[in-house]
């Protein structure tokens, strides 16, 4: 790269969004994957209607926009990643469970409406996976399986080294696989038994809350119940947090287990906010990869993510920068 392309590459920014069931983070990058400008906010959840939701990611992108232009950069384009499945166009959210009001919307035709600028759209787990790939702990590898645990469980795959998909966008939705289908606990998409409802932090809470009876010397509080304060508990040897991460470790087990024999991945990336109880659960998971992968299958190597938060906007960046 030439002196003056390197200048390039840094004053040459997109704004990438990454909307989340709880929180919207959003940032400026440039070409080398420095984060320039960021903001963080709580997800807009009172909206009957779309419309609150484009006005945050408009307003988070004029506050980036403010900040990078002190410095000459200039934004050239637009990403923004949904917890949701996005039509293989890249314009419209086909359903974000844990953001109803996003069903069926043109996502990013508002959007360009509201930044003025070209707008990519795509799936918040899949931009996670390319961040781990482009700069993270999937470095180096062509067949890649990313699985963010937070509000909800998404997934993204790389085969041969591209995003893969699927047919319609749908691909790699790990959370709404079924690993019990007889459990009667009901998922927001519809379905009962799914990954998500044990593997997620809002399954975390719920699990908690189902076996508070159980345990009447958890320093574990009703009222008080987060996916932390479980996890933080089972740090000090909560008996209930450490019921609890074992069921969840040991359903996601056997979620990534079938999902190693299908596809046989050189390595699983496990990101989002729940994988601060790696300690806690990973022992159950790998216990169940063992047990239920083909050997040759499991050699795969499971690890934690490294880009922590920004792997969305990380992986947005990446992919709106390659157009």
């Amino acid at each position: 790269m030439t002196e003056s392309q390197s200048t390039n590459s840094k004053r040459d920014l997109v704004f990438a969004a990454d909307l989340g069931g709880t929180n919207l983070r959003a940032a400026t990058v440039d070409r080398c994957g420095t984060l320039v400008a960021r903001v963080k906010q709580p997800t807009p959840h009172s909206a009957r209607d779309a419309g609150e939701i484009v006005r945050a990611i408009a307003a988070a992108a004029n506050e980036c926009r403010k900040i990078s232009e002190k410095t000459h950069q200039v934004i050239q384009g637009a990403s923004v990643v949904v917890p949701g499945t996005v039509d293989i166009s890249g314009e419209t959210v086909i359903a974000a469970p844990n953001l109803s009001c996003l069903d069926n919307f043109r996502l990013a035709d508002a959007l360009r409406s509201e930044l003025r600028l070209p707008v990519l759209l795509e799936n918040d787990a899949n931009a996670a996976c390319v961040g781990e790939m482009w700069l993270g702990a999937a470095r180096g590898f062509r067949n890649v399986l990313c699985v963010t645990l937070g509000t909800g469980v998404g997934g993204g795959l790389i085969l041969n080294g591209e995003l893969f998909r699927g047919t319609d966008g749908s691909a790699g939705e790990i959370g709404h696989t079924t690993v019990d289908p007889f459990s009667g606990v009901k998922c927001k998409c519809g379905n009962t038994g799914c990954l998500e409802v044990f593997a997620s932090a809002t399954a975390i809470v719920r699990m908690a809350h189902e076996q508070l009876s159980k345990y009447p010397s958890t320093e574990l509080k009703s009222g008080e119940l987060t996916a932390r304060s479980v996890y933080e508990a089972g740090m000090r040897g909560d008996e209930l947090s450490l019921a609890v991460l074992k069921k969840m470790g040991t359903y996601l087990g056997i979620g990534l287990a079938n999902l190693v024999n299908l596809l046989n991945p050189e390595i699983i990336v496990i990101g989002g906010g729940v994988a601060a109880g790696w300690q806690l659960f990973e022992k159950h998971m790998h216990q169940e990869v063992a047990a239920r992968a083909f050997a040759v299958a499991a050699r795969v190597k499971i690890v934690r993510a490294e880009c922590g938060d920004d792997a969305g906007i990380l992986g947005a960046a990446h992919l709106a920068l390659q157009k």
